[in-house]
């Protein structure tokens, strides 16, 4: 072996150890938080981790006993709501802020028709954030959780997610 070729081999070692690190990091990548604004489109998801895992979305709720039909419950902590920025062009199956949103509102379908639950605000795209505890929620059976743009707008589209609630107290 030449002196040259010694010369070379740290070289060599380092770009291909550089190499090795490359995908590793693509692999997990991180997304910064995007403000909500006017003229984005967007998709949404409830419990962002577990829906990833290709399982239907599920709220666990609190309820003593078994479930009957109109019964309410509370959420357990430690979930989430969360709306993704989709790059154009898109499918009709997206949600858009239209021309004057600055957030988008998940809007939870209560038991009954008289239980209105107040907004969880999304500000951000990209950021989990938690279905408050104080929610009243069905204590069983499926609903639909609503992302609307607000303020809307006549462009504005919302976006629904078909959840089910289960009751982890029985």
């Amino acid at each position: 072996m030449t002196a040259r070729m010694r010369a070379l081999i740290p070289t060599l070692a380092a770009l291909a150890l550089a190499g090795l690190a490359a995908p590793a990091a693509s692999a997990d990548p991180v997304q910064d938080p995007i403000p909500v604004g006017p003229n984005m489109y967007f998709t949404a998801a409830v419990n962002p981790q577990a829906a990833a895992t290709g399982t239907a979305p599920v709220i666990k709720v609190i309820c003593p006993g078994p479930y009957q039909p109109g019964q309410t419950g509370h959420p357990i902590s430690g979930q989430y709501v969360e709306a993704y920025a989709v790059v154009p062009p898109t499918s009709s199956l997206v949600g858009y802020t239209g021309s004057a949103a600055d957030q988008i509102d998940a809007l939870f379908s209560g038991a009954v028709a008289s239980t209105v639950n107040p907004p969880v605000a999304i500000k951000n795209f990209f950021v989990e954030v938690p279905i408050p505890t104080t929610l009243n929620l069905p204590c069983g059976g499926t609903g639909t959780v609503s992302f609307v743009p607000i303020p809307t707008s006549p462009t504005a589209q919302g976006y629904a997610v078909k959840v089910y609630y289960a009751n982890i107290a029985v």
